[in-house]
């Protein structure tokens, strides 16, 4: 099966997706909540989108520059949010975006004439790491409102709320730790032909700033999952949907990681199958929480569209921060 015949395929299934995700939650339910959504929260959710963002292409231009990547923060700031128009206009979700930032970033250590295996390698690490620092946090902040959703969450789950509270506690202590223990291991790591891709990491895990850095980028990642989350909630607060923050937190996780998952197109259909049983536990009928998906996935479009104007911004005029 070639590539556009993969690609119609994976449309087509997200669109059957969200059909029938539609058609269960009822559809005249869904056109009611949406009909009568709060335009005042609408905007505010937006906002918080676009913020996350802008955060991210920050993150993204911090931890680049830190593995010797001559990048500016307009072009990183552009080529996010061109990043961004892809994901929501191709399938496969986030993979097109990120291919796109990597052969970006490559491009602008070509220009300065750097080797090229080093050059693939910083450039594919920028991206990877970025995007895994995102999952990372995300998939911790979601343990830590498992955690104070326990009570909610044990009878869904068919377990007890105290064994889901120390099971949740204890993956969010893990994966806050992983970062520290990675970076200990890169330090005690000694290059070889079978690590090369990873040269540009080692090297800069020996620094002096990389406790720094990895402070920087873990901060960094909580701005972005709390923005994101906060346009997820007030999303849900413009269709009527009143949640605790740490309820929003644990469903942020799943409604995430789904939505990225390389089966559909932009995360449609996905998004909202996953909002549906992240939510229910919480008494959020479906057919809300499909309609909190579907303005989350608005937000994206409304971005899409920003990064597909960005694709006819001359890189010349750019200043430099």
């Amino acid at each position: 099966m070639n590539r556009l015949r993969k690609a119609w395929l994976k449309g087509l299934v997200g669109l059957a997706l969200l059909a029938a995700v539609a058609y269960l939650a009822d559809p005249a339910a869904l056109l009611g909540r949406l009909r009568e959504a709060d335009g005042r929260w609408l905007l505010l959710g937006l906002v918080a989108a676009f913020a996350s963002n802008v955060v991210s292409a920050w993150r993204w231009h911090a931890l680049s520059q830190w593995l010797g990547l001559p990048m500016r923060r307009t072009d990183a700031l552009r080529w996010y949010f061109q990043a961004i128009g892809l994901n929501v206009l191709l399938p496969g979700a986030v993979v097109g975006g990120d291919v796109y930032r990597a052969v970006a970033a490559f491009g602008v250590l070509q220009a300065a004439t750097a080797p090229l295996p080093a050059t693939k390698a910083a450039a594919s690490l920028s991206v990877l790491l970025d995007r895994l620092s995102g999952v990372w946090m995300l998939c911790a902040l979601g343990a830590l409102g498992a955690a104070a959703s326990a009570p909610a969450l044990a009878p869904a789950l068919h377990a007890s709320p105290l064994f889901l509270l120390a099971a949740a506690v204890l993956g969010a202590l893990l994966l806050l730790a992983f970062p520290w223990a990675l970076l200990l291991w890169l330090r005690a790591k000694r290059p070889n032909s079978t690590t090369a891709w990873l040269a540009p990491l080692m090297q800069a895990a020996v620094r002096p700033d990389a406790g720094r850095q990895w402070l920087l980028q873990a901060l960094a990642s909580a701005m972005v999952q709390v923005l994101s989350v906060t346009a997820l909630a007030v999303g849900g607060l413009a269709l009527g949907v009143h949640l605790p923050a740490a309820a929003w937190a644990f469903a942020m996780a799943p409604i995430f990681l789904l939505a990225a998952l390389p089966v559909s197109i932009g995360g449609w259909g996905t998004r909202e199958a996953a909002s549906i049983a992240a939510l229910a536990p919480f008494g959020v009928p479906a057919a809300a929480a499909v309609g909190v998906a579907l303005v989350y996935g608005a937000y994206a479009l409304v971005q899409g569209a920003v990064g597909a104007l960005a694709f006819g911004v001359n890189p010349k005029r750019n200043v430099p921060f």
